[in-house]
């Protein structure tokens, strides 16, 4: 019974500057301090403080010396007087209570909605806040919780745009990687036409299986595509509508805002998209621009093959030429799709080994800066590699007029001639590389390791001076 004289105490005592509404000014003066409800037959002391009838007497119930709840003064059971007007003026303003929207009330005291009970989730009145139902709960005024809550839901958008931003970049990436799919079939089908137009009579069979085998995968490619682009885009529309209904939930009526908001509080989570895994996403080009009308004559009558370089794995700053085995370095980046394959620096021969003895010329004439070797497939593409084979990188180079060994401590070796020709030879099952100058028939550097993956033939210049050149690769078991 303290607790709630003390609160009707504050709630009718206002600080000197504090200006109070009118309608609550009066609400307070009418409010009774037992039951902090407006006053039910309202009756009067002679210390002038008023209760209602019913409360007064519950409270001297169990009195043995009647006193005011208020004063504290001794009063006797004559005292209350009921004042017909006083009643009149409260029923007046439980009238004019009532006459607030229905769903600003609270449906057990026909109150109006003023607090927010932040573990029942619901809002409430003055009241409801002194009952037991509430008791030690926390409560804040409905204006600032609906403030936190709003701060709440725009941090929950802010999320949402940077999930719309992450799907856009990936339909934006998506479309990209069909653009160059087209540049690359309409590339290698010119290249496969100028072929087939030196060997037309011997190749026309294989001219026409090329092609066709093309355009099915280019389309097999543009449907994958096309199918991601439409999931994405999806993705992005269900986003797009879940923001927009947020906004609208945002600016509706205070109470039903919490109302609703809380009969769905699962709407504000957003998972984030997961990257597309853009692997072998673009044409194998190396399948289709090899050379065709050396390809049958050499298979008829030597028992060789080429070596040619892939374009899907080439850093944006070289460019492949001829029949994919020519290598030119570019000052300006070229717009290229930044797949999974590609190298941020370099690129790499389009056979990949895992057995057997194989090698293979670089014509490297008076290009000034390049590198050759060989990496593991797994060797992390989309940065600078360390040149040693510790990070999967077996590999000598020339730069400013030396010879250096890929190794950890930087191994400068000495030719007699500056080679024009560089022979690679992986010999996978004695886990040796070893580089040289067949002109000279001599041996430049050797590496001795254990070989447990697929390895690629790696190649790289920042040359302006001339391209590097592939000669045929000799195969031993494959």
């Amino acid at each position: 019974m303290k607790l709630k004289i003390e609160h009707s105490q504050a709630a009718t005592t206002k600080e000197p500057h504090q200006i109070v509404p009118m309608a609550d000014q009066l609400k307070a003066n009418l409010t009774c301090p037992i039951c902090c409800d407006i006053f039910r037959d309202p009756v009067t002391l002679k210390c002038s403080h008023s209760f209602c009838q019913e409360c007064l007497q519950k409270y001297w119930k169990d009195l043995e010396v009647l006193l005011c709840l208020v004063c504290r003064k001794k009063c006797s059971s004559e005292e209350p007087t009921l004042s017909l007007a006083f009643k009149s003026l409260c029923e007046s303003l439980k009238r004019t209570n009532r006459a607030v929207q229905p769903d600003q009330l609270c449906p057990m005291h026909e109150e109006k909605l003023k607090l927010f009970c932040f573990e029942d989730k619901q809002p409430i009145c003055i009241i409801c806040h002194t009952s037991k139902k509430h008791n030690n709960h926390v409560c804040s005024p409905i204006e600032e919780a609906v403030g936190n809550i709003k701060k709440e839901m725009e941090d929950g958008i802010s999320d949402f745009n940077q999930s719309l931003n992450i799907l856009k970049k990936t339909k934006h990436d998506l479309e990209n990687m069909v653009t160059h799919i087209e540049t690359q079939a309409q590339s290698a089908e010119l290249q496969i036409i100028q072929d087939f137009e030196k060997c037309y009579q011997f190749l026309r069979k294989e001219e026409e299986a090329k092609l066709v085998a093309l355009r099915e995968e280019k389309e097999q490619k543009h449907r994958d595509l096309d199918s991601r682009i439409e999931r994405v885009h999806g993705e992005i529309t269900t986003l797009s509508e879940t923001v927009d209904r947020v906004k609208i939930q945002m600016e509706s009526d205070d109470i039903l805002f919490l109302q609703n908001y809380y009969s769905n509080p699962e709407r504000l989570k957003c998972s984030t998209p997961k990257s597309e895994d853009l692997s072998g996403a673009l044409i194998n080009m190396a399948k289709y621009v090899y050379p065709l009308n050396h390809e049958l004559w050499l298979q008829s009558f030597y028992p060789v093959c080429s070596m040619t370089l892939d374009p899907n794995t080439a850093s944006p700053k070289l460019i492949i030429a001829d029949n994919l085995t020519s290598l030119t370095y570019t000052e300006e980046k070229q717009t290229v799709p930044d797949n999974p394959e590609r190298f941020h620096i370099g690129v790499l021969g389009s056979n990949g080994f895992t057995a057997g003895r194989h090698s293979w010329d670089v014509e490297v004439g008076d290009n000034d800066n390049w590198t050759l070797g060989v990496v593991r497939q797994s060797i992390k593409r989309k940065q600078y590699l360390e040149m040693q084979p510790d990070s999967g990188l077996w590999s000598i180079r020339f730069t400013r007029g030396k010879h250096r060994a890929g190794v950890k401590a930087s191994t400068e070796f000495n030719v007699a001639k500056r080679p024009t020709v560089i022979r690679v030879l992986l010999d996978y099952e004695h886990g040796e590389v070893s580089f040289s100058d067949p002109s000279a028939n001599m041996t430049l550097y050797s590496f001795t390791d254990m070989f447990t993956e697929k390895l690629f033939p790696y190649f790289n210049t920042t040359s302006l001076k001339c391209p590097l050149r592939l000669f045929p690769l000799t195969v031993g078991k494959s």
